[in-house]
């Protein structure tokens, strides 16, 4: 229950961060935003300033509805002389509704089709903008306090190491000889056979030539030393045997507020690029049908990667929230319909040809793109609970 609310608020900073960045850019350019939600709907309750009596208006549930068509024929509900702030059941993020978004009263000066291209892109990326500024600003706080870090580069001069490095467990691949052993997201492994292990190095060293040879594993699990036995396994084309696990030599690192801002910048800067890689050695493989390089993780997967980074500590959870809020950004810039990157791919086209692209065909378009992002969503979440049964 820990993990699912941890998980919940995570979520729900990283979307209302984005939808709030949507929400204001649109504001200051000129565009009349009907509703701010809390959580996704049903609805129930919210608020809105009468304009004229600067009274505030509470709506319980729907409330009342002065319904409008849109050029689509879909319903447009809930008209209110003001921006409704809203609160739903659903409590799964934020949404933003912008008047004129899917093309409704494009001739209103305050509609977001009314508004010039530029204009309309910059309300677009403004989300994704914000996460980056989010995690910049969770890194640049967590540089401050100490952050997980890794140190097999060493540090600079003005590093003040917290906690001194050891070889942490990063991820544990499926039916892996790690997996088969018991080996957990977070383990510091402080021993193989009769080696004490200080470094990566350490690890690959002893693995040579022990394809198939029983070995005793030691791991500090928390505040306790875990044992366990383990059977190395060999890859094609290598002599050294492998666990199945990806290590970091990780230690806790501060520095001064002013050279933990920077390195923020530098973190999440450097993180969004690795970001951008590993999407398109994703997107590559699979063409090519190499199938997946890397695991993915959907809902289910993230928060039990969230609930194991709580029980290593508050700073650990800070570096997951910057990460999620990174691929966040990534994953909204792609120019795939549905995302605010593919909205920005037909301005863009409708700059080329001239003309805007008919909205029943771009509408189209993102209802196809969201309902294959909710499948592969579907299918990542069977793979994420198959894998945790």
């Amino acid at each position: 229950m820990t993990t699912i609310i941890l998980f919940l608020l995570i979520l729900g900073l990283l979307v209302v961060v984005h939808e709030w960045g949507h929400f204001i850019t649109a504001r200051k350019s000129g565009m009349k935003v009907h509703e701010f939600g809390f959580g996704y709907p049903p609805r129930a309750f919210g608020f809105y300033r009468d304009p004229v009596t600067k009274k505030i208006i509470w709506i319980w549930g729907k409330g009342k509805s002065s319904l409008k068509k849109t050029v689509s024929g879909d319903e447009q509900q809930d008209e209110f002389p003001a921006t409704l702030w809203s609160f739903n059941w659903l409590p799964l993020g934020g949404f933003v509704r912008i008047k004129g978004e899917n093309g409704e009263e494009a001739g209103d000066n305050d509609s977001f089709q009314y508004h010039k291209a530029w204009k309309r892109i910059m309300v677009l990326v403004a989300g994704v903008t914000m996460n980056f500024i989010l995690a910049v600003a969770i890194l640049g706080f967590g540089f401050m306090i100490g952050l997980p870090t890794d140190l097999s580069q060493g540090v600079d001069a003005n590093a003040i190491i917290v906690e001194e490095a050891g070889v942490l467990v990063q991820q544990v691949n499926a039916d892996s000889p790690a997996d088969s052993a018991g080996v957990q997201f977070g383990d510091v492994i402080k021993h193989i056979g009769d080696m004490d292990i200080k470094t990566v190095a350490d690890v690959h060293t002893i693995l040579e030539n022990k394809v198939g040879e029983t070995l005793t594993l030691r791991v500090q699990r928390g505040n306790e030393l875990v044992d366990m036995t383990i059977i190395p396994e060999a890859v094609e084309g290598q002599s050294r045997a492998i666990l199945g696990v990806a290590i970091a030599e990780a230690g806790v690192v501060r520095y001064p507020w002013y050279i933990a801002l920077y390195k923020g910048l530098f973190a999440a800067t450097f993180g969004l690029i690795n970001i951008f890689v590993a999407f398109y050695f994703l997107i590559k493989n699979l063409i090519l049908g190499h199938g997946l390089l890397f695991d993915i993780a959907g809902p289910v997967g993230i928060a039990t990667v969230v609930g194991q980074s709580a029980k290593l500590g508050f700073n650990y959870v800070l570096n997951i929230t910057a990460m999620l809020s990174l691929s966040l950004t990534a994953i909204n810039i792609l120019p795939i319909p549905a995302l605010d990157g593919g909205r920005v791919l037909f301005i863009i086209i409708e700059k080329i040809i001239r003309k805007p692209v008919p909205m029943k065909y771009e509408q189209i378009a993102h209802t196809i793109g969201f309902v294959l992002l909710m499948l592969l969503v579907v299918v990542v979440t069977w793979r994420d609970v198959v894998r945790i049964l």
